[in-house]
This record gives structure tokens, sequence and C-alpha cells, in this order.
């Protein structure tokens, strides 16, 4: 397990179309741990493998619901109402902006042992996994941001 470099805005792979991946290999198994390791030092809640250099149809998400994804070759089947709300992301650092999104959809794809799953999410959910899946397309969120990016708030210290 290892901590990749995550690509930021302007790097060529980012804007690219990821690939389908058709088996699981010990390549893969690493490479959807290393995701997982890279996201969580990030304190990320999603992470694509464009991110990390790698144009293969793969992210990991943790909303800190008591789940962590790891989806494969993944497609929203359904999504419907409507979400409006400031987005971040790891490949474009201290920015957020406001993006509309679906608030609920369901996911298809398949997990570490390459078998088909459902993930249905609402809220935050619902966003990471319309945002991660955008990744593979080679769609960033600003390409989405209804009123441009803006410096994100740092967090707040909390007094003792």
């Amino acid at each position: 397990m290892a901590i990749r470099n995550i690509r930021h805005d302007g790097d060529d792979v980012l804007r690219k179309v990821c690939k389908p991946v058709e088996k699981m290999t010990p390549r893969i198994e690493t490479l959807i741990e290393d995701m997982f390791d890279t996201m969580y030092e990030a304190n990320g809640v999603g992470l694509a493998a464009p991110q990390v250099g790698i144009l293969k149809r793969i992210v990991v998400i943790d909303v800190c619901d008591g789940n962590a994804y790891c989806l494969i070759n993944p497609e929203i089947i359904e999504a419907d109402g409507e979400q409006i709300g400031d987005e971040g992301c790891l490949s474009l650092p201290g920015l957020v902006g406001t993006v509309e999104r679906p608030n609920h959809v369901v996911c298809k794809a398949l997990d570490i042992n390459m078998e088909e799953i459902t993930v249905e999410g609402e809220g935050l959910l619902a966003r990471a996994i319309c945002h991660e899946l955008d990744h593979l397309d080679g769609i960033l969120y600003k390409d989405k941001v209804s009123d441009g990016l803006r410096a994100a708030e740092p967090p707040a210290e909390s007094e003792e």
C-alpha cells in the first residue's frame, strides 16, 4: 500500500476518457488499495483512477456513512431530484464552487471481486458518485460550476 501523487488541474490525464477494467489483477488490486490510502491521506471523500494517473474506470468513495465503496466500470442507471451546493476536488486543492447535482442516484458497478453491485445514494453520497464518475470521462467539477471557483474556507480551529 502506498500514497500516490494526485494529479492537479492542467494535467492532460484528467481530461481523458478511461478504459473499462476487463479483469481483476494483482496490479489493479494494489491500485485500489493505494487509491483508498491516497484518498484518506488527503482527507478526501472520493478519488478516481485518473487522479492518480491511471486511465481505468475505477473510483473509491467514503463519505463516512459506515461504508467504503470501490466502484469498477460504474454507471449511473437512475438519477432524480436536485441539490445545489459547494464542491471541491483533490485535483483542484483549495478551491470550491457551486454545482447542481441529482439528490438521488442509483449506480451499477463491479466490486473488487468483479461481482455486480448496485449502490444507491442520496445527498453527499449521490454528489460524490456523480463527481467521481465525471472524472472517468475527463470532466472536472469546475466545468459545471455555476458561480466560478473561489478559495475554500479554512476549517475553523476549535477553541480549548
